[in-house]
C-alpha cells in the first residue's frame, strides 16, 4: 500500500481531474489532436503531451517534496517569491470557468440521460463534492483512486468493444489519413492548457519519503493520465471525420455502437468523473487556506471546506446560466499561455535549480 501512494496515487488523481467532461466526452481530444489526422493525433498525444506531463510532473512533485510544499500557494511562493500572486489570480478565474463548466454539465448529463430536471444535477454534484472535502484528504484520495479504476475499466470495455465492431474503420483511418503538420505544438499546447492543476493537486506527495519517489511518481504520471485519452482517441479514429465536429464526440460512438444501457452508464462514469474534477480543484483551494491558517498558529475550520465548496460551486453555477463562461473561456487560450510563462517556465529552470542546490535536510 506505502508503494501505491508513493509510485501510482499521485498519477491516478491527476489524471482523475484532468479528464473532467471535455477529456471524458472526446472534446478535448477532438479539438487538440483529431486536427492532425487520427495518426498525427496519437502521435502528439503519446510522443507529446505524455512526456511533457511526465517531465511537469517529476519536477514538481520532486520540488513539493523538497521543500515541503504540499499546497500551491506554498509551493509558488517557493519558486517565484512574491509573483506567486500572479498564479493565485490566474487559477481563481481558470477555477470558475471549470466550475461552470462541471455545474452545467453535471445538470445536462442527469437531464439527458434520467429525464430529470436540471437543478437536480447541479444540487447533486455540489452534495457530492461537499461531502467528499469535508471528509478531508484520505477520503478524497480514495475516492479518486477508486473511481480512476472504474473509469480505467470502463474506456477498457469502450475500446475493446468498438474495436470488435468497428476494427476495419479504425484501421483504416489509421492508415490512410495523411498526419497532419504541426502535431508536435498541438501536443504541447494540450499538455500546456493542463499543466497548472499538477500544482494543485501536491497533497499525494506528503506520502513520498525520496527523491526516487518523487522521479518514479511523475513518470508513471504522464501514462497514468493519457492511457484513457488514448483508448478514446482510437475508438473516434473509426468515425474519423465526422466524429471531429460532434459537440459531445463519444456520444456518436456510443450511439454507433446501440447499447442503451452501457450509454447510460457512461453517463454515470462521466458524472463521477465531474466529480473528480470539482473535487480535487476545490481541495486544492482548501489546503491553499489550511496552510495560511497554520502559519497563523491556527486551524482550519472543518465546516469551512464543504461551506467552500458549494459557495464555489454555487458562483459557478450562476456564471454557467448567465453565459459570463463562454465570455471567461474565450479568454482561456491566453491563461494557458500565463500559466505557461508564471509556472511552468521557472519551474524548469528555477525549480530544478532550487532542488539541485537545496540544503542536504531537504534534499
Amino acid at each position: 500500500m506505502n508503494s501505491f501512494r508513493r509510485y501510482f496515487l499521485p498519477g491516478l488523481v491527476f489524471q482523475s481531474v484532468v479528464i473532467a467532461g471535455g477529456y471524458g466526452t472526446g472534446r478535448e481530444l477532438a479539438e487538440f489532436f483529431l486536427g492532425y489526422g487520427p495518426r498525427g493525433g496519437l502521435m502528439a498525444m503519446m510522443l507529446v503531451s505524455m512526456t511533457f506531463w511526465s517531465l511537469v510532473c517529476a519536477v514538481a512533485y520532486e520540488f513539493a517534496r523538497t521543500f515541503q510544499a504540499y499546497d500551491y500557494r506554498t509551493f509558488c511562493r517557493r519558486l517565484l517569491g512574491r509573483g506567486w500572486v500572479v498564479f493565485e489570480i490566474t487559477y481563481s478565474v481558470m477555477l470558475m470557468v471549470v466550475l461552470a463548466v462541471i455545474a452545467s454539465a453535471a445538470g445536462s448529463i442527469l437531464q439527458e440521460t434520467f429525464g430529470l430536471p436540471y437543478v437536480v444535477g447541479v444540487v447533486g454534484i455540489m452534495s457530492a463534492i461537499g461531502f467528499l472535502v469535508f471528509e478531508g484528504t484520505g477520503i478524497i484520495e480514495r475516492a479518486l483512486a477508486g473511481w480512476s479504476f472504474v473509469l480505467y475499466g470502463t474506456y477498457v470495455v469502450l475500446f475493446v468493444w468498438s474495436l470488435a465492431t468497428f476494427g476495419p474503420e479504425i484501421a483504416a483511418a489509421l492508415r490512410d489519413v495523411p498526419v497532419g503538420s504541426g502535431w508536435m505544438i498541438g501536443g504541447i499546447r494540450y499538455a500546456a492548457y493542463n499543466v497548472a492543476i499538477v500544482i494543485v493537486l501536491l497533497f499525494p506527495v506528503r506520502h513520498m519519503t525520496s527523491r526516487k519517489d518523487a522521479l518514479v511518481a511523475g513518470a508513471l504520471a504522464g501514462p497514468i493520465a493519457i492511457i484513457p485519452g488514448f483508448f478514446l482517441l482510437l475508438v473516434m479514429a473509426g468515425h474519423y471525420p465526422q466524429v471531429a465536429t460532434e459537440t459531445v464526440p463519444v456520444n456518436l460512438v456510443l450511439e454507433q455502437l446501440g447499447s442503451r444501457g452501457f450509454q447510460i452508464f457512461f453517463q454515470i462514469v462521466l458524472f463521477g468523473t465531474l466529480i473528480e474534477t470539482g473535487t480535487g480543484m476545490i481541495h486544492g483551494v482548501n489546503e491553499r487556506l489550511a496552510s495560511t491558517f497554520e502559519e497563523a498558529g491556527r486551524e482550519l475550520p472543518a465546516a469551512a471546506r464543504p461551506l467552500i465548496a458549494v459557495s464555489l460551486l454555487i458562483v459557478g453555477a450562476l456564471l454557467a446560466q448567465f453565459g459570463l463562461i463562454g465570455l471567461i473561456a474565450r479568454g482561456y487560450g491566453t491563461l494557458t499561455w500565463v500559466f505557461l510563462v508564471v509556472i511552468l517556465l521557472p519551474l524548469l529552470t528555477v525549480g530544478v535549480w532550487k532542488i539541485a542546490h537545496a540544503t542536504p535536510q531537504n534534499a
